[in-house]
């Protein structure tokens, strides 16, 4: 497969991802399903906004360069196209090194956030975490801790782990993109057999 080709194929599962990563940020501003009253009443973790601007925005710019990859020869230099086209090939290296910080600042957003659990109504009444390392994931009856708003804490771990998943699918496939980057700058577009410069 031609590395413009592969860089292509990875451009478009960028942005699906990203797309999907957008959505799932943007459901967590409502907990349980429900919109709130109180923004404070919100997880910590949602503000960060993992998915909207690692996942999401700053996932596009790398997306969108390994979408023209294939097309792009750098206009050519010394008069030699395929040059440029290693050029391009070499650029998207760093591209996809953007990417990769930002799936992992999702990442480890994601990751503080399904440990911590849930921002809610407590038994005490007042808000807070009531989870303590984890501890809700293997015991779904410490669920109950959680009064208001009803369902938050299947709701927040779901899309937490849809960003969790998302975010490491990301970092994969911009390791690839730097795998595919250093093969087309080394050997050019492999379509119709290696050019030698």
């Amino acid at each position: 497969m031609c590395t413009g080709v592969m860089a292509k194929c990875l451009g478009v599962t960028l942005i699906l991802l990203s797309m999907i990563a957008f959505l799932a940020n943007i459901l967590l501003f409502f907990p349980g399903g429900k919109e709130i009253d109180n923004t404070n009443h919100l997880s910590e973790e949602v503000w960060y906004f993992g998915g909207i601007l690692g996942s999401g925005f700053l996932m596009l710019l790398p997306a969108n360069v390994f979408l023209d990859l294939k097309y792009n020869d750098c206009c050519g230099c010394c008069g030699n196209e395929s040059c440029g086209k290693r050029f391009a090939m070499f650029s998207s290296i760093i591209f996809a090194g953007i990417g990769f910080l930002g799936a992992g600042y999702s990442f480890v957003i994601s990751l503080i956030s399904v440990r911590r659990g849930p921002k809610c109504l407590m038994d005490n009444n007042k808000w807070g975490y009531p989870f303590h390392d984890g501890d809700y994931l293997n015991d779904e009856a410490l669920w109950s801790k959680c009064q208001e708003p009803k369902n938050v804490v299947p709701w927040n771990l779901i899309l937490f782990s849809v960003l969790l998943i998302i975010a490491v699918l990301q970092m994969l496939l911009c390791t690839i993109q730097v795998v595919n980057g250093l093969l087309g700058t080394l050997f050019g577009d492999c379509c119709g057999g290696y050019r030698r410069v």
